[in-house]
């Protein structure tokens, strides 16, 4: 709280006010705009946030984000940055100057601190560290050197995150009590991966459902397949957010 007013962060976790629309982020996984605004048309009334991702931003670039904020929509830009610092800074300044909401940056301290540096200006901008990708395994971890757990390896970055002033951290559905147990600052937990009870898990190696994801202390759920490619996206999403609707009400 700052000079008795609560912080933007303090509202985004106050669990007894969401609405669980605005914290469904669903990932617009198409090659196209075409195809974009086709999805946007049917799903815009039951998503409260819409992720671009790096196949449709190559494709069609800074006209995809304008596309979707004139449906009214915040930007969640899943570029997963990772570079040197005055690249990462650069390209998180010309982001924020899009009007974006969100942006995924790997949880490299130097990275972390560039993308805090490069969005100076445009607070309301989120950046998100990406701690550990949900389709990694505990043999992925060893493979590349490290011989902690997966979940310590999310806290550990997570730790990084909040102390270079990021918002939140992208992780998936098991770690967030991790998290909350282990870091005192307010941060945003987004978890992708989240897949209804008795789908399939696709490539996540750690997928969780959206009940199981909020109980744990996730904030906003991105989910992409289960809407995009069911027989009808709308009332799949309907469906996701009333699960995270009695999620949200039984963890407050």
């Amino acid at each position: 709280m700052v000079n008795g007013k609560e912080t933007r962060m303090e509202r985004n976790l106050k669990g007894s006010e969401i609405q669980a629309k605005e914290r469904l982020v669903f990932a617009l996984d198409v090659p196209t705009a075409k195809a974009a605004e086709a999805m946007l048309d049917c799903v815009q009334e039951t998503v409260g946030v819409i992720k671009i991702g790096l196949e449709l931003f190559t494709s069609e670039g800074p006209a995809v984000v304008r596309l979707v904020q004139r449906y009214g929509k915040p930007v969640f830009l899943d570029l997963k940055v990772l570079d040197i610092g005055e690249t990462v800074q650069r390209t998180t300044a010309r982001v924020a100057d899009m009007g974006v909401s969100f942006l995924t940056v790997h949880a490299g301290r130097k990275a972390l601190a560039a993308a805090v540096m490069g969005r100076a200006g445009h607070p309301e901008m989120n950046i998100l560290a990406v701690t550990v990708l949900t389709n990694v395994e505990q043999a992925d971890l060893r493979e590349s050197g490290y011989d902690g757990t997966i979940e310590q390896a999310v806290v550990a970055r997570a730790r990084v995150a909040a102390a270079e002033g990021c918002d939140g951290v992208i992780a998936s559905g098991r770690e967030p009590a991790a998290i909350r147990s282990a870091i005192a600052a307010p941060l945003l937990i987004v978890t992708p991966g989240v897949r209804p009870a008795g789908q399939g898990v696709d490539e996540h190696a750690r997928a969780t459902t959206p009940r199981q994801a909020i109980h744990a202390g996730a904030d906003y759920l991105v989910v992409g397949r289960p809407i995009r490619d069911a027989s009808d996206p709308r009332a799949a999403a309907l469906e996701i957010v009333s699960e995270m609707q009695a999620a949200f009400a039984e963890r407050s």
